[in-house]
């Protein structure tokens, strides 16, 4: 599982590192929001390897994740938190009594992991983009809206354009890391896409696991890219909106992820052989391209 913003062109060049794509209070933030930017991260970060990392089984991760919610709802009502990830709740109390982060915005995120564990141990596939749209809804969007609210920006055109790059980040990095989430029991290619290029599953998983390569995969990657191009354009307005030098950074965020997009098409879509990352050698171009939005 991801968060959306994607690369900003600081680590742009190393690909996507774990959790992968929050900008982490970076020397583009204001100082007095650094401390806050991190106790998400860190409540996002611990929530993801609750839901992803090591052995246990899906009945046990979902307890975890429970008990992870209801220290969420301990810091919101004023209580202590349990002991059991002090490391997280300590500062995210604080940012909470310093910016009253919204509490429906990271109880979406849980909910997003939750369902992650929930999809991955029953083999679910999702029937459409839509289904996977109303996912990024509560995988990636809370993200953006988030940071939106630490920098005052409250405008709703600024919080739909938020959903669109954070929608399409999180589109980008499935179709990026494609066919490892299918060899880990992740299926994000929508049933109706893979049913209309005469795909198979059993197609599916023989191109993740080898070099086999099948049209219907190329045809399905290269129409969800462009959907996903397509989805970040309807946001380009949001570097106009969030102020200073973060506005910046976002900018290095979306040619970030636009330029995944077009690694993605230079390896001919085959995604689910390889997982195309940018490189050093991509990063001028990228703040080029930024500095001209």
């Amino acid at each position: 599982m991801t968060l959306a913003p994607a690369p900003s062109p600081l680590n742009a060049a190393h690909g996507v590192a774990h959790y992968e794509n929050f900008p982490v209070a970076s020397w583009l933030c204001p100082k007095p929001l650094r401390a806050p930017i991190a106790a998400i991260y860190w409540f996002a970060r611990t929530a993801d390897d609750i839901a992803d990392e090591g052995t246990a089984g899906a009945a046990s991760r979902l307890a975890d994740l429970a008990e992870y919610r209801m220290d969420l709802h301990d810091v919101y009502a004023g209580r202590s938190a349990s002991k059991r990830w002090p490391g997280v709740f300590g500062s995210l109390a604080q940012a909470v009594q310093a910016h009253a982060l919204p509490q429906s915005l990271l109880t979406d995120l849980l909910s997003a992991f939750e369902q992650d564990v929930r999809y991955t141990y029953s083999g679910h596939r999702y029937a459409d983009e839509a289904e996977l749209y109303d996912y990024c809804r509560l995988s990636a969007n809370p993200v953006g809206r988030l940071l939106l609210h630490l920098y005052g920006v409250q405008a709703e055109d600024a919080k739909t354009d938020s959903d669109h790059v954070c929608t399409a980040l999180q589109l980008i990095n499935f179709w990026q890391d494609l066919g490892a989430d299918i060899r880990r029991g992740r299926y994000y290619l929508p049933v109706d896409m893979c049913e209309k290029n005469r795909l198979s599953h059993a197609q599916m998983l023989a191109a993740a696991q080898g070099r086999v390569m099948f049209e219907g995969a190329t045809l399905s990657v290269a129409s969800l890219v462009a959907n996903a191009r397509t989805e970040m354009q309807k946001g380009f307005k949001i570097v106009r909106q969030v102020p200073g030098r973060a506005g910046w950074e976002l900018r290095g965020v979306i040619q970030g992820g636009l330029s995944i997009c077009q690694r993605i098409e230079s390896i001919g879509f085959q995604t689910m052989q390889r997982r195309p990352t940018l490189r050093k050698r991509d990063v001028p171009g990228l703040l080029w391209r930024a500095v001209w939005m």
